[in-house]
């Protein structure tokens, strides 16, 4: 039977006091907590839908680790039934509703928020979601396609980053509806993808990023965890500004 084989880890950087991303894995999550080595997980590829998504709480704002968390473990409840493209849209606008609706029951909580990227794996397709800046990429032999899509706006010339978001799950006052960026593509052995806050995308150009997925290793499993690590510490050695969250995901048959 076809497998899917995850290899995350989340870190909190080395300037934020604390971790405020949050991920799944079919089932698991992990909220808002530092993992010090890759985290290896298979799931079968053939029977419930696998959802793979990772949350970035918004910095500068009350609760973002409360955001992030909220989000990934009501996407690993929904997981199971997220079997097409507006079961996912659904599910996000549940998210955001849910996030305005904990904000506003606690004042402590107000204007919280985070953004969201993820993939949900079918036996031949996978779903492609976010909304905000993090990211899901394809790992091709050619290097890396993205395929989220920022809500930033028009980059200024000279800049390749910006730390401005025009859409998030939560994060103001009042209830904003979302779009979510949403789309198909077919599924075959050997897919890899790779997901990941702005902690790791805003240090670390797409270019290394492809560097590193690209170098072989005799074991698939071995060289996702051996490659996950080397993303968490390219993000670390370039200052690591923000919180690290990763997760490389691979069909195997």
């Amino acid at each position: 039977m076809p497998y899917i084989a995850v290899s995350a880890l989340s870190h909190e950087g080395l300037i934020r006091e604390q971790n405020e991303d949050s991920l799944v894995a079919g089932p698991w999550t992990l909220c808002a907590t530092v993992t010090g080595n890759p985290q290896t997980l298979l799931f079968p590829l053939g029977g419930d839908p696998v959802l793979v998504a990772v949350a970035d709480g918004l910095g500068g704002h009350p609760g973002g680790e409360v955001a992030s968390a909220l989000v990934v473990r009501r996407l690993a409840a929904d997981g199971p039934g997220l079997g097409s493209e507006e079961a996912v849209r659904d599910a996000l606008h549940t998210c955001n509703r849910a996030v305005f609706e904990a904000a506003g029951a606690d004042p402590e909580l107000t204007t919280m928020g985070t953004t969201v990227a993820g993939i949900v794996l079918l036996p031949d397709s996978v779903i492609t979601f976010n909304v905000g800046d993090s990211r899901a990429y394809r790992v091709t032999e050619d290097g890396l396609l993205r395929l989220s899509v920022d809500d930033s706006p028009p980059l200024e010339p000279g800049r390749r980053t910006t730390s401005v978001v025009t859409q998030t799950l939560g994060g103001s006052t009042a209830l904003t509806v979302v779009r979510p960026h949403v789309s198909s593509s077919p599924l075959n052995p050997g897919d890899r993808f790779l997901l990941c806050s702005d902690g790791l995308t805003d240090p670390v150009p797409e270019e290394e990023l492809a560097t590193v997925l690209a170098a072989p290793h005799e074991d698939a499993e071995r060289a996702d965890a051996r490659a996950s690590f080397e993303l968490w510490k390219a993000a670390i050695e370039a200052g690591g500004p923000d919180n690290i969250t990763l997760a490389l995901v691979r069909v195997r048959d």
